[in-house]
């Protein structure tokens, strides 16, 4: 739906909803989630879920986790992982764990990117086994996306960018390590994220839309922006100011 809050040069194809505040915009994509999954789960037996971490999905985080489904039948993993412990506060598999297993979610089936080698480069291979065991592609995605245009942890500096923008490969996940990051990232690649049934991009503040506007002047250049990759037909953005 198009409202005068639209982002410049937004297409027709892509969905563009808005919420008054964080937890009003969190309901509703927690309902369009649930939504999703519920009708996984009745068209194909089980549902697969992949967020992102950060602040800004902690109210949806904690709206889903309310919601009533059979959530036994829901797989849920990561977009993307800090190569930390999963005690660690960064720690994405941390977040989820205390804002979205809980409550009617506590009996999803949980998988995390965070495995025991003590790099992400050799962890690689044990967290590709694991995601092996989810029902792919996944049934819903849902993005954050950062000032530089980053999106999972599929970071501009990168040098491991052009491997995991690459639409051939067929690597579920891989380690980046993008110089303007402390920490080394494990993130699902580009053809695993774009294969998703339903994606979904949660926004927050003008100055995401700024990026957003920025991202959407030359889409063709994924390399600069790699949110560029999910500006496609069928995505629904979730915006607040």
């Amino acid at each position: 739906m198009r409202t005068p809050e639209s982002p410049i040069g937004l297409p027709e194809n892509i969905d563009w909803v808005t919420a008054v505040d964080p937890p009003t915009l969190a309901l509703r994509l927690a309902r369009q989630v649930a939504d999703f999954l519920n009708a996984a789960i009745t068209e194909r037996g089980r549902a697969t879920l992949a967020v992102s971490g950060g602040r800004t999905p902690v109210p949806f985080f904690r709206a889903l986790s309310s919601m009533k489904l059979d959530w036994t039948k829901v797989e849920i993993t990561l977009a993307d992982e800090r190569w930390v412990a999963p005690a660690h506060p960064d720690s994405n598999e941390r977040l989820v764990r205390e804002n979205l297993l809980v409550g009617e979610a506590a009996s999803a089936h949980f998988v995390g990117l965070k495995s025991e080698p003590s790099s992400a480069t050799r962890g690689q291979e044990s967290t590709e086994r694991a995601l092996a065991e989810l029902a792919w592609p996944l049934d819903v995605l849902v993005l954050g996306m950062g000032n530089d245009g980053h999106t999972a942890s599929l970071f501009p500096d990168a040098p491991e960018l052009g491997d995991a923008l690459a639409v051939a490969t067929q690597r579920r996940c891989m380690a980046l390590h993008p110089p303007s990051v402390p920490q080394a990232r494990l993130s699902l690649t580009r053809s695993t994220l774009c294969q998703a049934r339903h994606v979904l991009l949660q926004l927050q503040g003008k100055e995401k839309k700024a990026v957003l506007e920025k991202a959407l002047v030359n889409p063709c250049r994924e390399d600069e922006m790699p949110i560029r990759a999910f500006l496609r037909p069928g995505l629904k953005i979730y915006w607040n100011p």
